[in-house]
């Protein structure tokens, strides 16, 4: 069996302050917030979601907000930038919705025939807005405060900062299925998947930037896209073959999961497609309360008073 990588399925970073993290993503950025749980790991802490209107893979960005977590230490064997796309006629629209925000934007920065617009969150995470020349229909989140046509579609794309690009990129391409289609200094860029769901990544190489450390302000892991369960399998089985430590599969409660290290360093995921996140929430009403796995339902009380409340403000502008 040959499994497939589909491109990015969700990128899940670390944050500070819960309420802010949920006001800056869905206020301000537009996204909705399409689940609301816990770390499995850590059930004291949140697990925020936020994509398009029902979630689809490769629109989630995922937070664990750790209340007064200390900011992390950006370096190589990270994900340093996660790029959203947006329609070209929107650019005028973020830009003044960014300043009105008081959030610094630098740019357009011009890479490889497209325009890329820099800006942080709260906590200092380095995002993108990428221009996307064609059109990308993309489920929106048209009841948030973004125009629909204005939106924000997804991922276009992340960029992993690397000590030296070979192994990784050997990786991607040999192994994960990804072709590298252009290259410019130290920034390698790959790509996969078709249509809406292609994704690409860029290896920048900075051989002489010291390694990051993960906290608030940086990325956890990025997960990658597989059609189900069964071919999940496979990869397990072809990652362990060529000699990485892969964790058994995990069930996230909205996909299935493995995780394993790249060669420089940075988290992988390879994670299901189904069940999705309308498994314990309709549609309509996604993100509008805790929800919790089976396995945790017996401590809703406790785990509901340890988690700070949180507010979503009112849909709309």
């Amino acid at each position: 069996m040959n499994p497939k990588i589909f491109g990015i399925h969700h990128i899940t970073a670390i944050a500070s302050d819960p309420q802010g993290n949920l006001d800056f993503y869905t206020s301000i950025l537009g996204l909705r917030l399409v689940k609301k749980t816990v770390n499995y790991d850590d059930p004291g802490t949140y697990h925020l979601y936020y994509g398009d209107k029902q979630g689809h893979p490769g629109t989630i960005l995922t937070f664990f907000p750790w209340p007064g977590v200390r900011r992390g230490r950006k370096g190589t064997g990270q994900v340093t930038v996660t790029s959203f796309s947006i329609p070209k006629a929107a650019v005028d629209y973020w830009l003044e919705r960014l300043k009105g925000h008081q959030v610094i934007v630098s740019g357009p920065v011009q890479r490889f025939d497209e325009e890329a617009w820099s800006f942080q969150d709260p906590d200092g995470l380095d995002l993108e807005l990428v221009v996307s020349e064609t059109l990308d229909s993309r489920e929106v989140w048209e009841a948030g405060p973004v125009p629909a046509e204005f939106a924000i579609r997804g991922f276009s794309g992340a960029t992993l900062s690397e000590e030296g690009y070979e192994r990784t990129g050997g990786l991607l391409t040999e192994t994960l299925g990804f072709e590298m289609i252009r290259e410019t200094g130290n920034r390698f860029r790959y790509q996969i998947g078709e249509g809406e769901s292609r994704s690409w990544i860029d290896l920048l190489c900075n051989s002489s930037t010291p390694h990051g450390h993960v906290a608030a302000g940086s990325v956890h892991h990025i997960a990658w896209r597989t059609d189900n369960e069964m071919n999940q399998a496979a990869w397990l089985e072809r990652l362990l073959e060529l000699g990485f430590n892969v964790s058994p599969v995990m069930d996230r409660q909205y996909f299935r999961s493995i995780y394993f290290r790249e060669p420089g360093g940075v988290l992988f995921e390879v994670a299901t497609d189904p069940p999705g996140f309308t498994v314990d929430e309709p549609v309509a009403t996604l993100g509008a309360r805790l929800c919790l796995p089976q396995w945790l339902e017996p401590t809703r009380v406790q785990i509901e008073k340890v988690l700070p409340p949180l507010s979503e403000a009112l849909r709309g502008e």
